[in-house]
């Protein structure tokens, strides 16, 4: 099989009527690291939301019709008019994102020889290899598509003096009020998107400014003990702030070019902090800020697959492949404010 033939929707469609099926071995491995994110950033903020096919539509609800009050009293023998709800449909269309790993079957020899714990089958390492190269993937298609100036109709500019309108003092400020700040806006996305914001997540420097302010400080500094001190953590500032989850934005990438000594870079904005509602039940009628929308193109509710097979002839080398069609997308603007320069 022409490895070409598994870069479009079509061609796996294609591939998987004629029978073919990724290395289940290979594939749950995977899906055991792809559900660990550690450090990864886009599918906590915007939740994986699986879908049966390729492409297709969105439900969104005018807000209007769905907090008005359209119950009315019955009048004898007669019927009250019919509620208006309106619905607009929107469009998904998941991509095929694709990496491939070599091995040195000659090579991997000395690995398998060596019996050290771990390395028996050098497609693990390729595997783990190929799974955090589609979590950098995602991450960057983040950072590049919703995480920056412009994107969000909130937005909100951190300054160092006198904040008037959609601006406030920079989290590093010793002025600056956190926990009320963040009451503020949590109360202004629950107006107007009729859901409480339950994820905040912070820029490298932007979380540090607030885990250092006074304010912040002076809350925990008597709830420790000598044995336990007390510390400002992602959960301690979630529970302060109001969050289910603080997600501090830590993956990084390596900005250069191959052969060139490593750039190695924050993938989001370390000075800036986006809030959002992000739904814990993904499915595409309920609201969330953003959703990935994940095909899931074998029908068992896996959204990463991953395949091995053998190089050219006299090579003595094999491959592995891992596949995902996805679609980043911004879904209900109402659910998030973006701040800027927050230090």
């Amino acid at each position: 099989m022409s490895r070409n033939v598994m870069s479009t929707n079509a061609g796996i469609v294609a591939e998987i009527a004629k029978g073919w099926k990724p290395n289940q071995y290979l594939t749950n491995m995977s899906q055991a690291y792809f559900t660990q994110p550690g450090d990864w950033v886009a599918p906590s903020i915007f939740p994986i939301c699986p879908v049966a096919t390729s492409s297709g539509f969105y439900y969104t609800f005018d807000k209007g019709d769905l907090a008005r009050d359209n119950v009315a009293r019955k009048p004898a023998f007669g019927k009250v008019n019919p509620a208006i709800m309106g619905t607009g449909e929107n469009q998904y269309g998941c991509k095929v994102d694709q990496v491939i790993v070599g091995i040195d079957q000659i090579a991997a020899l000395n690995y398998q020889r060596s019996h050290a714990p771990g390395v028996q089958d050098p497609r693990r390492a390729k595997v783990r290899f190929a799974n955090e190269q589609m979590s950098l993937h995602l991450d960057i298609l983040f950072a590049k598509g919703f995480f920056h100036s412009g994107v969000w109709g909130d937005e909100w500019q951190g300054t160092d003096s006198n904040p008037t309108g959609k601006k406030f003092l920079k989290f590093n400020d010793a002025n600056f009020d956190p926990v009320h700040f963040f009451d503020e806006r949590r109360r202004d996305i629950k107006r107007r998107g009729r859901r409480q914001p339950n994820r905040l997540a912070l820029g490298y420097d932007a979380y540090l400014a607030l885990k250092e302010h006074p304010d912040i400080v002076e809350r925990v500094k008597y709830t420790g003990s000598t044995a336990n001190p007390a510390i400002v953590t992602q959960q301690v500032l979630a529970q302060l702030l109001g969050f289910e989850q603080v997600k501090v934005l830590e993956s990084t990438y390596n900005g250069a070019k191959p052969g060139e000594e490593a750039d190695m870079q924050f993938i989001c904005d370390s000075n800036a902090a986006l809030m959002c509602y992000a739904t814990n039940t993904p499915q595409i009628d309920e609201p969330s800020a953003g959703y990935i929308f994940t095909w899931d193109m074998l029908g068992n509710g896996s959204y990463t697959a991953m395949d091995q097979y053998e190089g050219e002839n006299g090579t003595h080398s094999e491959f592995i492949e891992g596949l995902m069609s996805t679609d980043m997308r911004k879904t209900a603007d109402d659910l998030a404010t973006y701040f800027t320069d927050c230090v």
